[in-house]
């Protein structure tokens, strides 16, 4: 009888003691819960979050504590939200009244037929002005995404797909080659004469807009057309194609920008949404 007793007795400890234990981790947890709050209070978000995370991972088990968490995560994320939406409204005035004088350089181009979204080109580069003659056209598009293309026009098809630019010191860019597909790449025939356009958008031409954007304006720049791994022509940029590429750059950034604020505004928007529905 005496030994039972003892056992039952220690079984009675260790019950105490779990409960003991259990209440120490509910106070622990809602120590770190009171953190997080007073971090959301002070606008701290990302502190707050990562206070929050800590009760998850540590406190599996203290479901209120849990319970309350889930609601301030949300609080904290709405938020967030509502904090990058006011960023974005601040914001894009000024990039825009930025994109506008930016602008004054360019010609708008769009077909409407076919086109979604229009092209900003550097007015003296449109294809109005520059029949019948090679050259390096760049632009870029309503959403900010640059691109340059390689244009020929000669009595003979060269078929080419790349560009090479270099300085006299030996520096060099190169696009990456796009393969004849009648769009990217497209060439006609006309009165014995043939026309090629090779259009690099965004990552395909990024080196090659850099490097001659950081040639400077007294470093000559010589454009290669390459097919099959050789040079097919050449030509040399001028000044006002370096001037093209500039302040295309400037524009693409800006207008860039703006891009990246609206996607922002609109996954903010549709998250508070969420969360409001969540709240609710």
């Amino acid at each position: 009888m005496r030994h039972a007793n003892n056992w039952m007795n220690i079984a009675m400890l260790a019950i105490i003691i779990l409960l003991l234990a259990g209440c120490g981790k509910t106070k622990e947890a809602r120590a770190h819960l009171a953190k997080a709050k007073y971090l959301y209070e002070n606008q701290n978000f990302e502190a707050a979050k990562n206070t929050i995370d800590t009760i998850r991972i540590n406190y599996p088990r203290e479901v209120g504590v849990l319970r309350e968490s889930l609601t301030l995560m949300r609080l904290v994320e709405r938020s967030e939200s509502e904090r990058n939406i006011a960023y974005c409204d601040s914001l894009t005035p000024i990039l825009t009244e930025e994109a506008e004088k930016l602008k004054k350089g360019f010609v708008f181009e769009k077909q409407a037929e076919y086109e979604e979204i229009g092209n900003y080109i550097w007015q003296q580069l449109t294809i109005e002005r520059n029949v019948e003659r090679s050259y390096i056209r760049c632009g870029v598009n309503e959403k900010g995404e640059i691109y340059l293309a390689s244009v020929y026009f000669g009595n003979r098809a060269i078929n080419h797909t790349g560009l090479k630019l270099s300085t006299p010191d030996g520096s060099y860019a190169t696009t990456i080659p796009i393969p004849y597909d009648g769009g990217m790449n497209y060439r006609f025939k006309d009165l014995g004469n043939t026309t090629e356009v090779v259009t690099y958008k965004a990552e395909k031409c990024i080196d090659a807009i850099n490097f001659v954007y950081n040639a400077g304006d007294k470093i000559r720049v010589k454009a290669d057309y390459t097919g099959d791994g050789r040079t097919v022509f050449s030509l040399y940029l001028s000044e006002n194609d370096k001037q093209a590429v500039r302040a295309t750059y400037h524009l693409a950034a800006v207008l860039n920008d703006l891009e990246l604020m609206r996607k922002e505004k609109e996954k903010a928007t549709k998250i508070i949404m969420y969360l409001n529905e969540k709240l609710q």
